[in-house]
């Protein structure tokens, strides 16, 4: 499969565009995506499971084991379950968390959205999420899905990310803007 997107080139791309294709045969892509954010959820909030999943040290068939118990408990599908079954006996399951990424992307892609990662200062309240989204659908002519993160150390404003392209309104990137120009004018 040749692509001119670097993630799918990888191999977290390849695994995720395998599953995808899986899903989308089963019309299980929703399910699966769902599956797929709570894993990276556990992933994000474990040590133990983080530490399980990225150890070389760690036997395939007992990553395995100990990957569908945890899963199982979250109540993931058989489909996704396998899907981790698979890469953890191919020694995979250290890039599960760039799979999941790309398998979003994918679905998002499929469903003929985009993707944005939007970075404030503050969290963002459901009106200005909207008005985000709005404004963003408005510029790109697609769907816009968030992703949100806080950063307090940017002040105020926002750091946009939509693809290869980024919008950095921050105050924080303004001031520093501000004393270049100075120290330069001096």
């Amino acid at each position: 499969m040749a692509t001119d997107e670097p993630i799918m080139a990888s191999v977290a791309g390849r695994y995720a565009s395998a599953l995808f294709d899986l899903a989308k045969d089963e019309n299980k892509i929703a399910e699966v995506e769902k599956d797929l954010a709570t894993f990276q959820a556990l992933y994000g909030e474990s040590e133990d499971l983080t530490r399980l999943v990225r150890s070389p040290v760690i036997a395939s068939d007992d990553q395995g084991r100990a990957l569908d118990a945890v899963l199982a408990k979250a109540g993931v599908g058989a489909l996704t379950g396998n899907f981790f079954k698979l890469i953890a006996k191919n020694r995979r399951l250290f890039a599960a968390d760039d799979m999941a990424r790309a398998f979003k992307a994918l679905a998002a892609r499929d469903r003929g959205e985009v993707s944005a990662e939007v970075t404030s200062a503050h969290a963002l309240s459901d009106e200005q999420t909207a008005e985000l989204k709005a404004t963003l659908k408005a510029s790109v002519g697609k769907d816009v899905t968030l992703s949100t993160n806080v950063d307090p150390s940017l002040l105020g404003g926002l750091v946009v990310k939509i693809g290869s392209r980024m919008i950095d309104s921050s105050l924080k990137t303004r001031l520093a803007n501000m004393k270049a120009a100075m120290a330069s004018a001096n």
